[in-house]
């Protein structure tokens, strides 16, 4: 008998499992398997993309925040009990809410794990978040009286609407609807349109250490007169296609601010798939006297440079400066 009983107890335990929550938990983890399996840019990746990211995280989230459902005035007023709780429509609001809110903190705590900020850590985080929120959930539901307990019914959340003679309550219950629907819309908007911002190309000089290894901006500062300044100058192509560059080493003499006069000591040419960095050796002999501090530009442009390169019509540009000693 005691069997029996034991058997039809764990029966009733998994008919009282709440279906969302067990949806929620499957969907994070189809939703992890999905996003970590295909290719960026696969259509199916993206749509998955959306609910893990700004509504499963949050919506499990709620289910612990709020175990109970919301109930009408009439039900409030007629026993002493007061069980706090929110209807459907209202957890679908804040779901998208505290799922804005649990994303930025995954982001900013991952970089300092062992597993780094990447997509398939964050993807594991965030459904292994919302699987345990989502269990905690259940356990908070289960404790919560039948009568008050929530449960999916869309249509029971209507007709409360309805019966609810509160006009605020109503408008309130309107606009979170809309605005629901206008964050879906433009997030959709912001996902799938086109992006209009372009590539970019990156500029930038190094200098050798004393072990030999190349620091970024570590360039001499102070020559003797006649003396070279040796200079590592890398270029790095994330334009989307492969691109033609020139790059043009400067001396330029300032007064005031302004270039009074420049002397071009080589331009050399490159061509850069994409995604991809060269970095190119280049000796610098000053031509300034002793006791004269000169600027070393460096010029990057797009293709053939113009007749007269200078800092303002680069694509990219960087400098150092130079004290010849006395």
């Amino acid at each position: 008998m005691s069997h029996g009983t034991s058997t039809l107890t764990r029966f009733g335990a998994v008919r009282e499992y709440p279906v969302d929550l067990a949806a929620v938990s499957i969907g994070a983890l189809l939703a992890y398997g999905i996003v970590t399996s295909f290719q960026d840019g696969s259509t199916l990746r993206l749509l998955v993309t959306f609910p893990l990211a700004l509504f499963l995280p949050g919506y499990a989230l709620i289910s612990v925040l709020f175990p109970a459902t919301k109930r009408s005035a009439r039900e409030a007023t007629s026993t002493a009990v007061d069980t706090r709780g929110i209807d459907l429509i209202e957890r679908l609001g804040l779901s998208f809410a505290l799922s804005l809110t649990i994303v930025p903190i995954v982001a900013i705590v991952l970089p300092f794990t062992q597993w780094g900020f990447n997509t398939v850590s964050t993807a594991a985080t965030l459904a292994l978040v919302t699987v345990m929120l989502a269990q905690t959930g259940v356990v908070r539901r289960l404790r919560t009286p039948k009568e008050d307990r929530f449960t999916v019914s869309p249509m029971a959340s209507l007709a409360r609407l309805r019966r609810d003679q509160s006009a605020a309550v109503t408008a309130s219950s309107a606009v979170l609807i809309l605005a629901i629907g206008l964050a879906a819309g433009a997030l959709l908007i912001g996902f799938l349109a086109p992006m209009s911002t372009g590539g970019f190309s990156e500029l930038a000089l190094y200098g050798e250490n004393e072990d030999g290894d190349l620091i970024a901006g570590d360039v001499e500062s102070e020559i003797e007169l006649g003396e070279s300044v040796p200079v590592t100058v890398s270029v790095e192509n994330q334009e989307g296609e492969e691109t033609e560059y020139t790059v043009v080493v400067q001396e330029q003499r300032l007064e005031d601010g302004d270039v009074v006069e420049r002397t071009q000591f080589e331009a050399f040419e490159t061509t850069l798939a994409d995604e991809t960095t060269e970095t190119s050796e280049v000796s610098v002999t000053p031509t300034a006297v002793e006791g004269q501090t000169v600027r070393i530009s460096v010029l990057l442009f797009h293709d053939e440079p113009p007749a007269q390169p200078t800092n303002e019509n680069a694509a990219e540009d960087t400098y150092f400066w130079v004290t010849i000693e006395e």
